[in-house]
């Protein structure tokens, strides 16, 4: 019966952040101007997307702690590491919407709030990775390292996958249903859809960007909920079947990567030149350049529950990639 009603106070909410969207986006009044290049929506949009998932986090939160369904969500110390990395990454990444901050300025903020939260709170910690063709973990002897760096660079992977409407949000979404389906932490991550769900109506109708910040804030909370499974559940996710999940948001991100480099250009420098672009370019519909986008990220997921060994369906998803974009580069 609790549930119940958390569910209900949670849909209320977001409904009423829909139906009254414009007053609210007025009265904050942060926008994402166009400017011809990068931005190329026709007027300015409302990235305020970041800061309704942020709120709906903490209220979700506190009503599963008030009513004592503390198995519902992180748990002791955790929970208060992964709120401070959630809210300092959904922060950082508003400046940079507002300040449209230096790439290196950003990466040394991104690199500060996760050695902070780490260090005052060792819950967040990866020991060891489990390969699921290995008979033995690979312990890491400078474990704060790898963290550190891997929560890097999955904001910057999920920032830069959030690059046309919708596509991040049915990403995050297909993650969250992983989540449930797997039993972990399930009323939390229904209860964060429904939030999706609103999101994803109003990005739909170009009125509402999750920016910066909604892009951190992700990856915040799917980097903690990877490292919480390893410890908490049985049938977690193996370390390759993480990076099989997050292949194509991490093969794009590599692959622009070199690109930039190659071209004597910062490594985290805007462009148009991801996967969604080149999709788009041709397509010129992004309604179907989503769709082909998330089938593509949809694809991985579906030859590893067929129990198919992760290098094989790494192969098969790399060649897949590389082979869309050749064919949509040529068909340009």
């Amino acid at each position: 019966m609790e549930i119940f009603f958390i569910f209900l106070f949670i849909f209320l909410f977001n409904l009423t952040i829909y139906l009254k969207f414009e007053k609210i986006s007025e009265n904050l009044i942060f926008f994402d101007q166009p400017d011809g290049k990068l931005k190329k929506h026709s007027k300015p949009v409302s990235f305020i997307g970041g800061l309704i998932i942020l709120v709906n986090l903490y209220l979700i939160i506190f009503f599963l702690k008030m009513l004592n369904l503390d198995n519902s969500i992180f748990e002791n110390n955790f929970l208060y590491a992964f709120i401070l990395l959630s809210t300092l990454f959904y922060f950082i990444g508003l400046i940079d919407d507002l300040k449209n901050l230096k790439p290196n300025i950003k990466l040394f903020f991104l690199f500060l709030s996760i050695i902070l939260v780490i260090y005052f709170f060792p819950e967040i910690k990866l020991e060891h990775i489990k390969i699921s063709f290995l008979k033995t973990n690979y312990h890491f002897k400078y474990s704060g390292i790898f963290l550190v760096v891997s929560f890097a660079l999955l904001a910057n992977a999920m920032n830069m996958f959030d690059g046309i409407n919708l596509q991040l949000i049915s990403f995050s979404c297909l993650l969250f249903i992983l989540f449930v389906l797997k039993g972990f932490m399930p009323i939390f991550f229904i209860l964060l859809l429904v939030c999706f769900i609103f999101l994803a109506i109003l990005n739909f109708k170009n009125k509402v960007f999750l920016g910066d910040g909604g892009a951190y804030l992700i990856s915040a909370v799917v980097g903690c909920t990877f490292i919480y499974q390893y410890d908490k559940f049985d049938n977690f996710f193996f370390g390759d079947e993480v990076f099989i999940i997050l292949i194509i948001p991490a093969i794009d991100m590599l692959r622009l990567f070199f690109v930039r480099i190659i071209n004597k250009k910062h490594p985290f420098k805007g462009d148009l030149n991801h996967f969604h672009h080149i999709v788009n370019n041709y397509t010129k519909n992004t309604s179907v350049t989503v769709f082909i986008t998330i089938t593509t990220s949809i694809i991985p997921i579906i030859l590893l529950f067929l129990n198919i060994n992760t290098y094989v369906v790494l192969i098969l998803s790399l060649f897949i990639y590389f082979c869309l974009i050749a064919y949509f580069r040529f068909k340009v």
